[in-house]
């Protein structure tokens, strides 16, 4: 980890994230890193003719944010803690909604090249809204590449966001619903937010070390805490692969999602639903669940 922290501000277009990391970047004392998307030339192409432009506009980015994140991290985390309105990680859930065969490819073998280097952040804040909402809200910012905004393709990537936090493990997510939570005109809910972060780093991610003090086991004690280790280290590896098994499940729901809103063939909407029945099979095993048992449990409640 890091001398200082690095937080990284996540979400759909017209969330909020720019905005949450100038309001936060004096707080916690951080340098902010702001993506810089509209040196793009491909972007109002794309949002005119996403097929068309789609390849161009993604390589693009995917540089672009690469610059920006190799060369400005590692630095500025050497003066400050650093707060960022982007991962370099989320560049890939585009190019799966824009891209595919070939192209899809080309991009996911340069994406893996290039994020071995780039650092990754102390904790990940996912702000989320509904699609009304985030529509609103882009309407009232009012870039003009985003007036003919596609109200389908803000669902499909709200959806591919919550699949993309779900199966997140670079670092620890805190997700903030942000529908009624305006932290920008009211302060009570910026100090809200504000205090959720801070305790998140204090819980799991960044904390300074405790002071040291010694003690004195007994072999009766040695013993009893080795045993409690040994169990605590067996329920810690269940817990961990049940999560993994719901993280997987839940990614595998919003690609079927995805595959709906897209008005994806039959074949398409199959591979996804047999990799939900997969992974919904994989989480029974690693909850000791019986599946047959438990449906018709429920049947019989029903």
């Amino acid at each position: 980890m890091s001398r200082h922290p690095y937080i990284a501000v996540e979400g759909v277009i017209g969330v909020g994230k720019t905005t949450l990391v100038r309001l936060l970047s004096k707080d916690f004392n951080a340098e902010p890193l702001l993506e810089v998307f509209e040196e793009n030339p491909f972007l109002s192409d794309f949002y005119s003719d996403r097929a068309r432009y789609a390849f161009q506009t993604q390589i693009f980015f995917l540089l672009s944010r690469y610059r920006q994140q190799h060369d400005v991290i590692p630095r500025a985390l050497m003066r400050s803690a650093l707060i960022s309105d982007y991962t370099f990680a989320k560049d890939a859930l585009f190019a799966r909604l824009n891209l595919g065969g070939d192209e899809l490819a080309v991009y996911n073998r340069l994406h893996a090249a290039l994020a071995e280097k780039i650092p990754k952040p102390d904790l990940l804040v996912y702000l989320r809204a509904g699609l009304d909402m985030l529509m609103a809200r882009i309407a009232a910012r009012d870039r003009p590449y985003e007036r003919a905004m596609d109200r389908r393709y803000i669902e499909s990537l709200r959806l591919a966001y919550d699949g993309f936090v779900a199966g997140y493990t670079d670092c620890p997510v805190l997700a903030i619903d942000t529908d009624e939570l305006n932290f920008v005109q009211d302060p009570f809910a910026l100090d809200s937010v504000r205090e959720r972060i801070r305790a998140a780093l204090r819980q799991g991610t960044f904390q300074e070390a405790l002071p040291h003090m010694p003690v004195t086991l007994t072999e009766s004690d040695r013993s009893a805490l080795g045993e409690l280790q040994r169990a605590q280290a067996q329920a810690g590896e269940t817990r961990r692969d049940a999560v993994a098994e719901f993280l997987s499940l839940t990614r595998s729901v919003g690609e079927v999602s995805a595959v709906l809103l897209d008005g994806g063939d039959q074949r398409m909407l199959r591979h996804s639903l047999a990799a939900c029945l997969s992974r919904l099979m994989h989480l029974a095993d690693a909850t000791g669940v019986d599946l047959d048992e438990a449906y018709r449990a429920y049947s019989e409640r029903k």
